[in-house]
């Protein structure tokens, strides 16, 4: 073949390829955007809940709709291809939110739940709880107010001396409508009874002044109620602020929750409700009268007591009247006029009828008219200590509380 008719084939050809190359690219249609989602503002919440929907990845400039059950409403995109829109979620259990524009749809899951009840504010008892996950646990707190039939007006919170002010868990606790019932505890969790650092009169010579100012300045920023119950449970001996153990004499205790008090209130917080909290009273526990500071150092005095039944080789069933009824008398006593809280208790299943056990707790502390709270240990612990350890326990617990004074 002749080499000048071969060139010019050859040439030929790469024209022909060239343009194939161009028509197909006028055809290839252009490298998709990154696909399309949603995003909500909130995953869950009651019926009628409005919720806020982020779309992104859409064909730009563009019609739509965003849909949910029977509930429909218009969006148009923006020249990036996104949008942002509301919608009422409706009905019940999970729905799925839909974004169409284009032809292009993208969803999420929102789930309807229940309404958590509101705090009671007509009952002269107020009812709070103590669960395993703390004050920021809101699903158990949930939990809680629909066994209870009611949401907790006091949650129970935690802390020891290696923590700040915990800002944070009481905006929780007041973003729900309730207070926190803030335990104070000045030792390293899980150390054991034996802390020197922790003895009673290195806090008495200020090792933790700085440390208490700070609470008080937070706490006091923060301005909102708090229950401050400092160093509970003092006549026991399983606690190294306990007199008895860790180098603690007869005295230090008073002492020291004196001293704590004025470094707190030195930093002008005027928002604490300090609460003294002993243990109901034992054979062989500190007597109370030498742990008590003194009535200006106390706005609420406590009690904590629980029922253990047979659930440990030293413990019995013990009714409500019995458990509390020593304590109650001494705290009057020892502080005329000073309003009662029950500051954690509950019922071992084990020994006998813990529903029948709930009911008789509530009606009894009904009966006493200085008790203003009732706060329940809702955790499976050493036993069994939650609202709903069966369901007969749980029945007579959201009836007995709408019973209750």
């Amino acid at each position: 073949m002749h080499t000048s008719y071969v060139h010019g084939l050859g040439v030929r050809l790469l024209l022909l390829t060239s343009a194939v190359a161009l028509l197909l690219v006028g055809l290839t249609p252009p490298p998709a955007d990154a696909a399309a989602m949603v995003t909500l503002s909130s995953t869950s919440g009651p019926a009628g809940t409005s919720v806020t929907v982020t779309g992104a990845g859409f064909p730009k400039k563009t019609q739509g709709t965003l849909v949910t059950g029977t509930t429909s409403v218009t969006i148009t995109t923006t020249g990036a291809g996104a949008f942002q829109s509301a919608i009422t979620a409706t009905g019940s259990g999970d729905l799925t939110i839909t974004a169409t524009a284009g032809g292009v749809s993208a969803a999420a899951r929102f789930t309807v739940v229940a309404p958590v009840p509101t705090p009671t504010t007509t009952k002269a008892i107020r009812f709070g709880v103590g669960t395993a996950g703390g004050p920021a646990a809101n699903g158990e707190l949930d939990e809680v107010a629909a066994l209870a039939g009611e949401a907790p007006s006091m949650v129970l919170s935690y802390k020891d001396f290696n923590q700040p002010a915990p800002i944070a868990e009481l905006n929780a606790v007041r973003a729900r409508g309730a207070d926190t019932l803030l335990t104070w505890e000045p030792w390293t969790w899980g150390g054991g009874t034996q802390q020197p650092a922790y003895a009673l009169d290195r806090i008495t010579a200020g090792d933790f002044d700085a440390y208490l100012r700070q609470w008080g300045q937070a706490l006091g920023q923060w301005g909102q109620p708090v229950y401050l119950r400092f160093a509970h449970e003092m006549n026991g001996d399983w606690y190294p602020w306990a007199e008895g153990v860790n180098g603690n004499g007869a005295g230090d205790y008073a002492a020291a929750y004196q001293h704590v008090h004025d470094v707190v209130e030195s930093t002008g917080a005027t928002n604490i409700s300090w609460v003294w909290n002993p243990n109901v009273p034992y054979w062989g526990s500190t007597p109370l009268p030498q742990l008590y500071p003194g009535a200006e150092y106390v706005d609420f005095v406590a009690l904590d007591g629980y029922n253990w039944g047979t659930s440990q080789s030293w413990s019995s069933w013990q009714e409500p009247s019995n458990l509390f009824g020593d304590g109650l008398a001494q705290l009057r006593q020892l502080a005329p006029g000073k309003p009662i809280v029950i500051a954690e208790t509950s019922s071992s299943e084990l020994g006998g009828s813990k529903a029948q056990w709930i009911s008789n707790l509530v009606g009894y502390l009904s009966a006493q008219p200085d008790v203003v709270a009732l706060v329940w240990f809702h955790i499976n612990k050493e036993a069994d200590w939650r609202i709903n350890s069966t369901t007969s326990s749980a029945d007579a617990f959201r009836s007995a509380l709408a019973t209750r004074r």
